[in-house]
C-alpha cells in the first residue's frame, strides 16, 4: 500500500524485452539526493515500488537503481508500454505501519489511462482538467481523492468524464507534472473507497 505522496523522480536506464513474450525488464535510476533512495541497494529483492502510480516488484538492486519486471497486462494497461528510456517516474516505497499517511490510501493497482485535456494558471497553482475512460468516471466524485500518475489528489470539479485538480508549485516541481502537456496519457487509480460502495450498489 502506499499514499500518494512522491518520494522522488526517477529516470528509466534501461528496457529490455524479455524474450518468448511480451513482457519486459525495466531499470529505473533513483535520486540519490532524496533520503527515501539514499541507499537503494538495501531495499530488500521482493520489495513493492509504485512506478508513476504502479505497484512493481523490485528484482534487482543496486546503489543508485532498481529493476522490475512488467508484464504485458500492465504494459498495455497503464502508461508503461510507452516509456522510453530517458523518461521521468514518480517514485515511491510503500508505507510501513506507523507512517503518516499525508495522502490517501493508494493500492498501486491502476484502473485505466487518462489523458490530460489542459494545464491552465490559476492564481499561484496550475489547475488541470483530465479526462479519464467513461467506465471510470462514475468513480470519481467532487472532493473525492484521486491518484494521477501516483499522486494523491483531491478532486475540485467533475464534468462527465473530465474532472479538474489544482497542482501547487511544490507538487509541479517534485512530481512529474511539471513535465506533462496537454494530450499525455496518465496513470488513474480510482479510491478503493469509491470502487466498493459503487461494488455494493449492484446488489442494492
Amino acid at each position: 500500500m502506499f499514499t500518494g505522496i512522491v518520494t522522488g523522480l526517477g529516470v528509466v536506464r534501461e528496457i529490455v524485452p524479455l524474450g518468448g513474450s511480451q513482457d519486459m525488464r525495466l531499470v529505473i535510476g533513483t535520486p540519490t539526493g532524496e533520503a527515501a533512495w539514499a541507499d537503494t541497494a538495501s531495499i530488500p529483492l521482493g520489495a513493492s515500488i509504485a512506478c508513476s502510480g504502479c505497484c512493481l516488484t523490485a528484482i534487482a538492486l543496486g546503489p543508485d537503481w532498481f529493476a522490475v519486471t512488467a508484464s504485458a497486462e500492465t504494459l498495455s494497461k497503464t502508461t508503461l508500454g510507452t516509456w522510453r528510456v530517458g523518461t521521468t517516474v514518480n517514485l515511491e516505497r510503500p508505507l510501513r505501519v506507523g507512517d503518516e499517511l499525508g495522502g490517501h490510501i493508494v493500492a498501486g493497482h491502476c484502473d485505466g489511462v487518462g489523458h490530460v485535456v489542459a494545464a491552465t494558471p490559476d492564481f499561484g497553482s496550475t489547475r488541470w482538467e483530465i479526462e479519464v475512460p467513461q467506465a471510470l468516471a462514475r468513480y470519481i466524485a467532487s472532493k473525492g481523492s484521486v491518484a494521477v500518475d501516483g499522486v494523491s489528489l483531491t478532486v475540485n470539479e467533475v464534468n462527465g468524464a473530465s474532472f479538474g485538480v489544482n497542482i501547487i508549485p511544490h507538487t509541479t516541481a517534485v512530481t512529474t507534472f511539471g513535465r506533462l502537456k496537454a494530450g499525455d496519457p496518465v496513470n488513474i487509480e480510482i479510491d478503493t473507497l469509491a470502487r466498493y460502495v459503487a461494488r455494493l450498489q449492484e446488489f442494492r
